[in-house]
């Protein structure tokens, strides 16, 4: 009897997960390997960087694909944020590893901070992270504080570069926790009660940065490690998204009851989701959408470039917690 009774909530259970992936926004353009996205509700837009042509584009809620702006020397676009003001967008510039453009002088040397003109598509900023400390540079992801202070993580490098909203830039964080081989320090956020939050992909930790203090880092405590961790997006106070590629292509929600100290593992999405590299996110009427970077093409040197992406709708199923 007990055995049938366990079956019988097993196959309910499983009967009331979905088992088709969630909706995706699919958009046309032929090598691009977006890896940044950024949801502009005024415009009602998503904008998406490219790893393999530096290119921003934007797309709509049905899937038209334009140009914002194209530049060869940009290399490759990572992380991307509409600027507090509404009238920009500010782009990581790097030439990490999977630039068509990629040149001796700046491969694994170039790090800068763009800024874009959402009207015009014109370039109003450009700032050269790369001489703020020595050896490899990843500009990799950025945020802004509540002054519109620019946050960007080197992956490389593994510090916090800070960019005043004059273009003034400096060394925020250098802190022995952050160093790690490979790709280190990635996605980032600020959170209002003055503090960074961000994540290692090679140690898959997430940490703590007082913005009044940047010395004092400290790990967030969780139940789990985020290996290859990429994008970080802040779905309120005391709840954080990550998202994991590499292999897991899962996008996790933490919650946090104790400002971050530690945190718990409240909800995840699904292997049905069947998500392909999954690297950043946004958040647009109320729903977490995530950018499908499709990078595990990119180490294949004898496929055919893809010509669609997707904007995908991340499904967060809570989880179940044990008494």
């Amino acid at each position: 009897m007990k055995k049938l009774l366990v079956s019988i909530l097993f196959v309910g259970c499983a009967a009331a997960l979905p088992d088709q992936p969630t909706t995706r926004i699919e958009f046309d353009s032929p090598e691009m390997y977006p890896e940044g996205i950024a949801y502009d509700s005024n415009a009602d837009v998503y904008y998406v960087s490219s790893a393999r042509l530096g290119s921003i584009g934007k797309v709509t809620p049905q899937g038209a694909y334009t140009s914002l702006i194209s530049d060869p020397s940009f290399k490759s676009s990572y992380g991307l944020k509409i600027h507090p003001d509404g009238k920009r967008i500010f782009a990581c510039i790097s030439d990490a590893n999977y630039s068509k453009y990629t040149s001796p002088d700046t491969r694994k040397k170039m790090a800068r901070l763009i800024g874009i003109d959402l009207a015009t598509g014109r370039k109003t900023d450009d700032i050269d992270l790369s001489k703020l400390v020595p050896g490899e540079h990843f500009a990799n992801d950025l945020t802004f504080d509540a002054q519109q202070n620019a946050y960007v993580t080197d992956s490389f490098a593994n510090v916090i570069y800070k960019i005043t909203p004059g273009g003034q830039a400096s060394v925020f964080s250098d802190h022995p926790l952050f160093k790690t081989k490979g790709i280190g320090l990635n996605g980032i956020v600020y959170h209002p009660a003055g503090y960074l939050l961000t994540v290692s992909s090679g140690t898959g930790t997430i940490y703590k940065v007082d913005l009044s203090n940047p010395k004092n880092v400290t790990k967030v405590m969780t139940e789990q490690f985020f290996v290859n961790g990429d994008g970080l997006l802040l779905n309120s106070a005391d709840k954080l998204v990550v998202v994991q590629n590499g292999g897991s292509d899962k996008i996790y929600e933490l919650t946090s009851q104790d400002n971050w100290a530690s945190a718990k593992l409240t909800a995840s999405t699904l292997l049905a989701d069947r998500f392909t590299y999954p690297a950043t996110a946004t958040k647009a009427q109320d729903k977490v959408w995530v950018m499908n970077a499709k990078f595990s093409e990119l180490t294949d040197s004898t496929g055919v470039p893809s010509r669609k992406f997707a904007i995908q709708h991340a499904r967060l199923m809570p989880l179940p917690r044990a008494k």
